[in-house]
């Protein structure tokens, strides 16, 4: 299927092969627009330490202690966030007065990652003996571990069997396998008739979408079960929400189900798409509950909560003139489209995203203050090992 045309809609079996944060280090990047997700990870380090804490190291010098990041896109935080893991687990290795074993790091994403803008932004491999991990950072910014890119669905087996200790994934798991089938089909009553997203859908539409969230979030956790070391542990972060209501999305609501939304009608007021090419696409992303995410859990069985919260995580939104209206509407088109620009450019082509992401821009200006005020990002931060 060609996805460069204006007519593409996007099939749910094509969309683990194009769905990707924007590559590249251009201006629309992801690279260049994970600002605010590097500070939300900064301020739940302390989370992932205490995980950390928890895996019980082995005195086989010879075993390579295994981390793999799940999701980890094509910017500089998920090489933060491996070197943060690394250097933690080393001093717990040295505290004990144990040698620390080689590392190796598993950066993983769908096939449609751009794992080569990944790849050139990691650091230069430590000659061996050079030094501890931490002084080679520290001195030269080097590495201290070996790194391979990993492409495949998580919600899948990626690893053999017993072969990983920490499994890391940020800012992923609402990304859902695909769109419910139920809310693309016009026969359907939870057809997203009107609407781009899940927020303020109906009860049915919304229920249809918690249900693809739990049928992936369980697939997630039986693909991890058979791979992760009996010793070993998990951290998963992703968008979360404090309503009981899953058609209240939080802060991914007004993302995408505000002035997104109001930008996909105007291209539909202005005749330059139909309102169906409008309903069939649909961004595939859920907020769950606390209580959505622990029945999954619960239910696999496989794993112990070890520590379960919503985390207030801040705005996606990084400015440095606050009451520069036209900033902050730069910058929700931006972070807007370094997330779902791609699934927007295959459904609409280049020339009409364009268009898009402009009238974004312009709405979110208009509502500035209204901004950021009110957009606010929930985590749901989940500590897991072996029951």
């Amino acid at each position: 299927m060609d996805f460069k045309g204006d007519n593409v809609v996007i099939s749910n079996i094509k969309l683990e092969r194009l769905l990707s944060m924007k590559g590249g280090k251009g201006e629309n990047s992801y690279a260049n627009n994970s600002q605010a997700q590097a500070i939300h990870a900064r301020s739940m380090l302390h989370l992932l330490e205490e995980t950390l804490d928890r895996v019980q190291l082995m005195t086989s010098p010879e075993v390579p202690f295994v981390v793999v990041d799940l999701g980890c896109s094509s910017g500089n935080n998920t090489i933060y966030i491996v070197d943060v893991i690394i250097k933690h687990i080393t001093k717990r290795f040295e505290a004990l007065g144990i040698e620390p074993p080689e590392f190796s790091a598993f950066f993983s994403d769908l096939p449609s990652n751009d794992f080569n803008t990944l790849f050139q932004l990691l650091p230069p491999l430590a000659a061996h003996g050079s030094g501890s991990m931490e002084e080679c950072l520290a001195a030269d910014h080097h590495r201290s571990y070996f790194a391979a890119g990993v492409p495949g669905s998580f919600y899948r087996r990626l690893f053999p069997a017993r072969s990983v200790n920490v499994f890391h994934s940020a800012f992923s798991l609402h990304w859902l396998s695909q769109v419910p089938e139920a809310v693309m089909d016009k026969r359907s009553p939870a057809y997203n008739k009107g609407r781009v997203f899940i927020h303020g859908a109906s009860e049915i539409t919304a229920n249809a979408y918690k249900k693809r969230f739990q049928a992936d979030l369980a697939s997630f956790l039986r693909s991890r079960s058979p791979e992760m070391k009996r010793t070993g542990s998990m951290f998963l972060v992703c968008l979360g929400r404090t309503s009981v209501d899953p058609a209240d999305q939080g802060g991914a609501g007004l993302l995408f189900g505000t002035h997104f939304q109001d930008a996909w009608d105007d291209l539909v007021q202005e005749g330059l798409i139909s309102s169906e090419k409008r309903d069939s696409f649909n961004i595939p992303v859920y907020a769950p509950s606390l209580q959505d995410f622990k029945e999954v859990v619960e239910a696999d069985g496989s794993f112990a909560i070890d520590k379960l919260e919503v985390f207030k995580g801040g705005s996606p939104l990084v400015v440095s003139e606050p009451d520069d209206a036209a900033e902050v509407g730069r910058a929700l088109a931006t972070s807007c489209r370094s997330v779902a620009g791609v699934l927007v450019d295959a459904h609409i082509g280049d020339r009409l995203s364009e268009k898009l992401f402009l009238q974004v821009e312009r709405r979110a200006t208009s509502h500035a203050k209204e901004l950021l005020e009110q957009l606010q990002f929930f985590h749901i931060v989940a500590s897991l090992s072996f029951a």
